[in-house]
């Protein structure tokens, strides 16, 4: 009551002050109050941003009152980028908001803290040791000692240490690692450069200096569409999210807009004033469905039976019945889709010859190679519109060569066969005439194509009948037979074009004889918008006027129709099923490349704009190349041992059309044959250690590399991966920083405590037993290593779980504490930690 009083005597007398000191009326001591008061006040504004992996980016006022981070926001000084496009601003969200609750958290990690059994061993050893060296080998070879600490990890028991003890500690341990084993037994873990890239390289450039190991994040955390790299050969990139202004037609699929794109949110509502219909597909009623004129919600993970219902639908609207002009220029000049393919002979398990889909046809494969002897191996062909095969410029074999040559480099799209350099339209189906009015000369040939819809959608035929191989789906495509080989070996191969075998794969009639295709949307037969309707639970209609609707709108603004895909579909067994059929979609209406069109792909995909300088900084380029470099997906399925769990056969994911004979083993296998290929990054790299192989070669006069080759090939020098439970091919010290591993992305948690850090874990599968089949690339240990690390060290600002199962944990500065460099693309701004 004093307090009403105290502020109703203010606004009566207004000339009174009003004191936070003293109650005007009751006197009482009200000095309390100056917290509150005090909350909003400071002495100066440092720019900020928040280095976490959500590719905001977004750019904050920290308000900051003796040294204390007060409160926090937004900036508004963003410069505009173009003259007919929003503000970026404002840029942030409630959780930015907040951040600062975090510098005084109880979490906070203010010193260094070590594992107190480990620190026990350390001293005892280094009070007798002549060196730190020789103190490290003695705890860590003292397999009872190890186990001490490595079983107390998680378990609690730190200390608190001085700088100059820990880092003594880590120093000898790196010293001893690499001399004992090697050092890409010394290995980082630190996700995404691009939310804080100056210390990222911190890390990254320490062990590339000492020949340790950076692991890779993308791919780990499921934040890399494989799709992308199937399709373009590449990671993903994508437009900043301003350009979903310049859209017209837009389809939030699997993506929360609101929710998980928070800052970039207000493009997608600001671009339907200007008349942009948008779509939402996701299964529940998510924030971004009442932002959309229309919501679909399939059931979940069968967002492929949408896309490619879709995908049939325009191909029958804007290709068959109706030929958008733009359509069929953007697919003859930018896509594969008139390339040549070969046609394999097969046997379905019913005795059904068939053929199926190859290899492209390639220059290297006709007499004289065209003319190619620099990569003919690498260039594909296609017919033109006189029948005649070409080779027009674009494929991968014009890219590179030696220097000098007039062909290396001319890695162009343009519109020209490579042997002349003539102007050339390319044929897109077999079915189209010589010249104007011309006839065309093709078989109809029967080809198998793998379906992966379960076999209670039967194939689709004249009769009605289900076939008896179920998840095959036959279909009938224009081919034609091409003269190939040398003179004196020629043979004949028979061939179709990428258009003729996507439109069969899809079931749209053609009026080809005996075809089992699709003649009304409403045949049950893959893939029409009437059989996705019994998969996903969305209307057929609606299907159909999504599809219809999004090509009209490409066809009239040149691809100006975009899906904007989140990670809802990217962290799916299936997602490169997912993501093929919605990237077919925006391949035929000519949407990739084109502003406001194709795909916007936003997890996690930061992009690191100063790459080019920041690579040689963080990867020690200036001292030594190349850096050494992992795939974490295949180092910690390696090294957690959870290849020795694996009761999936390779069989049971293989293509129904693949020649089985040609694949065997399990998959820790095929990881090894990838690795040794040099398909796949390997490390550690040699049974040996490295630095031992180099003294061998020495010892030999041999160049090392000629010398490794050499050993390889003999099998004097061994494979780390094809051993990875030898004590010598174990990882021993491990660095995380910038990541909470072991709490947010260590996929197969127990099986870490149990294989790798060795402690107290709930492991219940059982590994391969005496009757299971082992893999045959890989050694077998009856008894699994458990504890393959002697250090692990983790880098952080709060007690994370990684931290709570480290050995030593290292503090250090928030974001709002240290300078560095952030960037997203999401936006083309750098932003500055300070």
């Amino acid at each position: 009551m004093s307090h009403f009083l105290d502020r109703l005597n203010y606004f009566s007398n207004p000339k009174e002050p009003f004191s936070g000191g003293h109650g005007v009326t009751t006197g009482e001591d009200r000095t309390w109050e100056d917290a509150y008061r005090d909350r909003w006040a400071h002495d100066k504004i440092v720019r900020s941003t928040h280095g976490v992996n959500c590719t905001g980016s977004c750019s904050w006022k920290i308000y900051v009152k003796g040294g204390i981070v007060t409160w926090e926001t937004q900036q508004t000084d963003y410069p505009r980028t173009r003259a007919d496009l929003p503000n970026h601003e404002p840029r942030g969200c409630a959780r930015g908001a907040s951040y600062s609750w975090y510098l005084y958290s109880a979490n906070r990690v203010k010193y260094p803290m070590i594992r107190a059994r480990l620190l026990k061993h350390w001293r005892a050893a280094l009070a007798v040791a002549k060196s730190p060296v020789d103190a490290w080998a003695s705890i860590v070879q003292n397999e009872e000692a190890r186990r001490e600490w490595q079983q107390q990890r998680g378990l609690g028991g730190f200390v608190r240490s001085t700088w100059d003890e820990v880092n003594q500690i880590i120093a000898s341990a790196n010293v001893y690692t690499a001399k004992q084993y090697g050092p890409d037994r010394i290995i980082g873990f630190s996700p995404i450069p691009a939310m804080s890239m100056v210390s990222y390289a911190a890390g990254s450039r320490y062990l590339s200096l000492i020949g340790g190991v950076c692991m890779s994040f993308y791919d780990w955390y499921c934040d890399l569409p494989p799709a992308s790299p199937q399709i373009w050969g590449e990671q993903t990139d994508v437009p900043e999210s301003a350009d979903w202004y310049n859209s017209t037609y837009i389809i939030a699929w699997g993506s929360n807009v609101p929710q998980t794109r928070t800052p970039d949110a207000h493009f997608f509502t600001e671009v339907r004033y200007k008349g942009a219909k948008t779509v939402a597909i996701t299964p529940d009623y998510a924030e971004i469905s009442k932002l959309a004129d229309l919501w679909m919600h399939p059931k979940q993970g069968t967002d492929a039976a949408i896309a490619m219902a879709m995908g049939h639908v325009i191909l029958k609207e804007f290709y068959f019945d109706k030929r958008s002009a733009y359509f069929d220029d953007y697919v003859r000049r930018y896509t594969d889709m008139p390339n040549l393919v070969q046609l394999e002979e097969r046997t379905l398990p019913d005795g059904r010859k068939v053929t199926v889909p190859g290899r492209y046809l390639r220059a290297s494969d006709f007499n004289g190679k065209l003319g190619q002897d620099n990569n003919p191996e690498w260039k594909t062909v296609a017919l033109d519109q006189n029948d005649r095969v070409v080779l027009p410029n674009g494929s991968i074999g014009f890219r590179w060569g030696a220097e000098g040559r007039s062909d290396a480099g001319k890695w162009n799209l343009e519109n020209k066969e490579a042997r002349g350099d003539s102007e050339v339209k390319l044929k897109l189906s077999l079915m189209e005439g010589n010249g104007e009015g011309g006839g065309s000369d093709y078989e109809v040939g029967e080809v198998a194509f793998p379906y992966f819809g379960g076999i209670d959608t039967p194939n689709f035929n004249a009769n009605k009948q289900a076939s008896a191989v179920d998840d095959v789906l036959v279909r009938h495509v224009p081919v034609r037979r091409i003269k190939l080989g040398k003179a004196g070996e020629e043979r004949y191969a028979l061939v179709a074009t990428v258009f003729d075998l996507t439109a069969a794969n899809y079931g749209v009639a053609r009026g080809l004889p005996g075809e089992n295709a699709a003649t009304s949307y409403d045949h049950d037969t893959p893939y029409t918008p009437a059989w996705q309707e019994k998969i996903t639970g969305v209307k057929r209609d609606q299907v159909i006027a999504v599809a219809r609707q999004f090509a009209d709108n490409a066809d009239k603004t040149r691809g100006k129709s975009m899906v904007i895909i989140g990670a809802a579909m990217n962290h799916w067994y299936h997602s490169d099923m997912n993501y093929r059929g919605i990237i077919n979609m925006l391949m035929m209406c000519g949407c990739i490349g084109q502003s406001g069109g194709g795909w916007a792909h936003y997890v996690g995909q930061e992009k690191l704009r100063p790459q080019t300088g920041w690579t040689a900084l963080a990867f020690a380029l200036d001292w030594v190349r190349p850096p050494r470099q992992m795939n974490s997906t295949s180092f910690f399925y390696a090294h957690t041992d959870q290849w020795r769990y694996e009761r999936l056969g390779v069989e049971e994911i293989l293509s129904p059309l693949a020649d089985k004979s040609q694949f065997g083993g399990s998959m820790i296998d095929y990881n090894v044959r990838a690795e040794r290929m040099g398909w796949l990054p390997s490390a550690p790299q040699l049974q040996t250690n490295p630095m031992q192989v180099v003294k061998d070669a020495q010892a030999q006069g041999m160049d090392p590399k000629d010398y490794a080759v050499k050993a390889l090939k003999d099998g004097s020098l061994k494979m780390s991966c094809e051993d990875p439970d030898h004590p010598l091919n174990w990882p021993r010290n491990m660095f995380v920083w910038r990541s909470n591993i072991l709490g947010s992305s260590g996929k197969g948690h127990e099986y870490f405590l149990k294989h790798l850090l060795g402690t107290s874990h709930g492991v219940q599968g059982k590994d391969l037993g005496a009757e299971d089949a082992k893999p045959t690339e890989v050694t077998w240990h009856d008894k699994a290593p458990e504890g393959k690390l002697d250090l692990l060290v983790t880098l952080d600002f709060r007690m994370s779980t990684t931290c709570l199962y480290s050995d030593i944990v290292l503090p250090t500065a928030t974001w709002y504490e240290k300078n560095d460099l952030n960037t997203s693309d999401m936006h083309p701004f750098i932003h500055p930690l300070s």
